[in-house]
């Protein structure tokens, strides 16, 4: 290559790396043409590189199909090109063609398969790439490894992964977490604990997944303690910590440790800069009961997203403020907010606890109506609630009847309920009926529908079902008193 063609390839490639790619593509790629480079692998590998970072996974083909002998550089870079745009089986028949080929793989080829195998979720495919890596020779990589490692313990296979780890001579943090994330994802919070305890060094990532999966767990005291560590040894927080504790702080009733986080957040930028971070706090001032500071934090909320609006609208109706929930939501529509299912719950939750039956119907319709949203069972329990609570019981039953999916226990606990408040006894009947099927293991419901007959009078039917309760061995839950 002439001296001037080189000059002309580091422009090119200078110009790759520029900040206005994006709106130049098609002008660097005339370029390169005109000056007949449209076959050299250096050129076509960055291009290729350029178009997976900015999402142009066509044009990138396109360039590539037009190689007539590509290399393993530009192989390498069309498979990650494919790894960074989204599960696809692509990378995976690149490599076959690049196998097909006789071109050797080398260290560069191996990670970007790999994440794309975690991509699609293929287990089978990942385990052939490490049966290659392996015969390659290229095992003793750590970024290889590092991937190996991860394709196992995010398909559960802890075993692999374990085996794997335990060749590896050096184990560093990055790896460790992936272990740590595998074990405690699979429920074994333990071995995971283990490995955390078992580092020398640490990352903010190693500590939030620590803290995350404690507190998913059900051990908030022992997360909780952990993050008192985790300051003690001069580690800031993120935003992933303070979403992660926080929720644990509610749960506690740890007030202060929340508003400390809550200071810590503002002091650091946390809270402005970051929208989950402002929803978090949102969330626990709710569940603490601090609604004007909860209102405060939300109306302070740079970029509120949906969460935003679901958490503050959630939280009134967890409050018993459920008209000002009713009033959130039309601002939020007003403002041009999309709900979610989420939101539904929250706002028909509110509507509950307000009495609102009316306006529960009209945003239970407009739910498929004006926003596409199919309700699920949490949206026909509110439903079922709200009706029941204000005495409209057949209107429950008939729409339980009508549901396209299946009621669960739940729903129809929610209407024995009602029926007991407002005395309907037949309908109580059927309730009961439905719940033994699925449930016949809960004396409650035998219990509540021989109240119910007690409460009307029918004392013989009330007897007949407390003999049936004892024939068939179903023995009323003892008892029993928080206090200890």
């Amino acid at each position: 290559m002439s001296k001037s063609l080189i000059e002309i390839e580091r422009k090119i490639l200078r110009l790759l790396h520029g900040r206005n790619t994006r709106t130049h593509l098609t002008q660097i790629h005339a370029h390169f043409l005109r000056h007949k480079l449209h076959q050299s692998n250096l050129i076509l590998a960055h291009f290729v590189s350029v178009c997976g970072t900015l999402n142009e996974i066509k044009y990138a083909t396109k360039i590539f199909n037009q190689m007539r002998n590509p290399s393993v550089l530009l192989f390498n870079s069309m498979i990650k090109a494919y790894s960074l745009n989204g599960p696809s089986q692509e990378p995976v028949k690149l490599f076959a063609l690049l196998k097909n080929l006789g071109i050797w793989p080398d260290e560069y080829t191996f990670a970007p398969l790999l994440k794309a195998c975690l991509g699609v979720g293929d287990l089978r495919v990942g385990q052939c790439v490490h049966g290659e890596i392996i015969r390659s020779g290229f095992e003793r990589f750590g970024s290889i490894r590092i991937g190996v490692v991860e394709l196992y313990t995010s398909c559960g296979q802890m075993d692999d992964g374990m085996k794997v780890f335990d060749e590896m001579s050096h184990r560093d943090v990055i790896v460790r977490n992936l272990m740590i994330h595998g074990f405690c994802k699979k429920g074994d919070v333990d071995k995971g604990l283990y490995l955390f305890r078992e580092m020398r060094e640490r990352s903010v990532v190693s500590w939030n997944l620590m803290i995350s999966s404690l507190g998913k767990s059900g051990r908030d005291s022992e997360a909780l303690r952990l993050f008192h560590e985790m300051r003690d040894q001069a580690f800031e927080l993120d935003e992933a910590t303070v979403v992660a504790v926080l929720p644990i702080c509610a749960r506690l009733g740890a007030v202060d440790i929340g508003q400390w986080i809550h200071s810590y957040a503002e002091s650091s930028g946390l809270y402005r800069k970051v929208v989950s971070v402002g929803n978090a706090l949102v969330d626990f001032y709710c569940k603490c009961g601090i609604l004007d500071t909860a209102r405060n934090v939300f109306k302070e909320i740079p970029r509120k997203n949906v969460v935003s609006w679901n958490a503050m609208i959630s939280g009134l109706a967890f409050n018993g403020r459920g008209e000002l929930g009713v009033e959130l939501y039309e601002q939020m529509i007003a403002k041009g907010v999309s709900p979610n299912k989420a939101t539904f719950v929250g706002v028909l939750t509110c509507c509950a606890h307000a009495g609102l039956v009316e306006k529960a119907r009209e945003l239970f319709a407009s739910m498929t109506g004006l926003h596409s949203i199919v309700p699920n069972l949490e949206h026909y329990g509110c439903m079922v609630d709200v009706l029941g609570r204000s005495g409209c019981v057949r209107e429950a039953y008939d729409l339980i009847r009508s549901m396209s999916i299946r009621p669960n226990a739940a729903i129809w606990g929610s209407l024995l309920s009602s029926c007991r408040t407002h005395g309907h006894v037949e309908l109580a009947e059927h309730a009961v009926k439905e719940l033994i099927n699925l449930e016949p293991w809960n004396s409650g419901n035998y219990v509540l529908l021989s109240n119910i007959y007690a409460e009307g009078g029918r004392w013989d039917d009330a007897e007949t079902l407390r003999m049936w309760m004892r024939e068939n061995n179903v023995k009323k839950s003892p008892g029993q008193s928080l206090i200890e």
